[in-house]
């Protein structure tokens, strides 16, 4: 979600169509023509290497930790960044979380580079400010508000409260935070394996960074209460989007798409639709929403309110991990993507994940404390540290260090709550992150 501007991974794809023309929005002559465009699309023949970043942290007030600070107040610290020498956009999140995204840059250690320094930019101008940005995967004390007063936040919530689902879309709307890393689809003849790679690293990856222990004040007794969230939503809209063995992944993503409940219609503004309507029933007109059939932007806009795990935009977006501190989320990110694109590495981590790769559950609850996914973890980790520049070695050390004790990030800071408190837990990572 992205309230102020445009996703990080910028690119000129989307919507184009494969030569990169822009489309003009045009009524769908049905289900079929839909799924033809979202195919046509969703994926770009290209060579794997760029890669960019989104990171997001919560923004808390230092002096008054449980004040959640305003959109005005925000916006007037953004409003005052320099240009980030990164190249970074800044986008604020329903909640008040702030977003650093990312152009696409030449492979994982100059997205790193780059995000680094952005960071430091960003949070001296916060601190300054007397605000901190606490990457945790959930916001560990406050409950859950809105400050993004805009038309498609209020319709969502609407959404999610007619669909029974209330609670876990307010906290992922504004009490959620994550680092997301986008890769390229690669090449047309690899695309199939690729995107099933990345959905099975999704398990041992959601061990490795879980740093969400705590929403709204309360333990819940997962590791990744982040996860756990998504989980509570509804499947055909945050499920993985993984067809049959073999299957071209575009066909899994239309499909998906395509059954996904419509969750906005513009009339021209949002407005949300409070029945269980699949996009095929409206495309096909069993279902006329807003009183007639939805065009091409349609799609897209139904597309953009789609959250799996690994979701196609032309590049990969791959949504799993929790906003993690600044000294090991490099190491994860490096990690992860060598894990992709490099080919032996990518082979080696296949083998590794493939008794824990449909165990989303299980690695959301107790992390590396399940042996299959320590087991996979500690393979991982090996075969990126392996191939890591010595610029990376001290983010691979402590990666290392803390899956051979079985430790996930979350748990520091869960130590932290029970020794010093949460205010004064949280106020510590914002202090000393970066």
């Amino acid at each position: 979600m992205h309230p102020v501007a445009p996703p990080g991974r910028r690119s000129a794809r989307g919507p184009t169509d494969p030569a990169g023309r822009s489309r003009p929005a045009e009524v769908l002559a049905g289900s079929a023509a839909a799924a033809e465009y979202i195919t046509a699309a969703c994926l770009a023949d290209t060579t794997a290497g760029p890669v960019g970043l989104e990171v997001e942290a919560h923004c808390f007030d230092l002096s008054r930790p449980r004040r959640r600070p305003s959109w005005a107040r925000i916006a007037a610290v953004c409003a005052a960044l320099p240009t980030l020498p990164g190249g970074s956009a800044v986008t604020v999140e329903p909640g008040g979380a702030v977003e650093l995204s990312s152009p696409p840059l030449d492979g994982a250690v100059a997205s790193i580079e780059a995000m680094t320094a952005d960071q430091a930019v960003l949070r001296s101008v916060f601190a300054r400010a007397g605000l901190g940005l606490v990457p945790l995967g959930t916001d560990p004390l406050r409950p859950t508000r809105r400050i993004n007063r805009g038309a498609r936040y209020q319709a969502m919530e609407r959404f999610f409260a007619a669909s029974h689902t209330g609670e876990a879309g307010a906290a992922m709307m504004t009490a959620t935070a994550s680092v997301q890393v986008n890769i390229e689809a690669g090449p047309r003849s690899g695309w199939t394996e690729r995107v099933r790679r990345a959905h099975a690293l999704g398990p041992t990856m959601v061990a490795l960074c879980a740093n969400s222990p705590m929403l709204g004040g309360t333990f819940s007794g997962w590791v990744s209460t982040r996860q756990r969230v998504w989980s509570l939503l509804d499947s055909a809209r945050c499920g993985p989007i993984l067809g049959a063995e073999g299957e071209d992944p575009r066909v899994a993503w239309a499909r998906y798409a395509l059954k996904a409940p419509v969750m906005l219609v513009h009339t021209p503004e949002a407005v949300p639709v409070t029945s269980y309507v699949p996009f095929a029933d409206w495309a096909d007109g069993w279902s006329p929403l807003g009183g007639r059939r939805p065009t091409t932007a349609d799609l897209d806009y139904h597309l953009t309110t789609l959250f799996p795990p690994v979701r196609p935009r032309g590049w990969l977006e791959i949504r799993y991990l929790d906003s993690v501190p600044a000294p090991v989320w490099p190491a994860m990110v490096f990690t992860l993507v060598t894990l992709l694109d490099d080919p032996v590495a990518a082979d080696l981590a296949a083998a590794a994940v493939a008794p824990v790769a449909t165990a989303w559950d299980t690695a959301a609850r107790i992390g590396l404390a399940d042996r299959r996914l320590y087991a996979a973890a500690n393979r991982c980790v090996a075969v990126a540290t392996e191939r890591a520049p010595a610029s990376l070695a001290p983010s691979m050390a402590l990666l290392v260090e803390a899956v051979e004790r079985g430790r996930c990030p979350g748990e520091v800071f869960a130590e932290r709550v029970i020794g010093e408190g949460i205010e004064a837990a949280v106020t510590r990572l914002a202090r000393e992150d970066g």
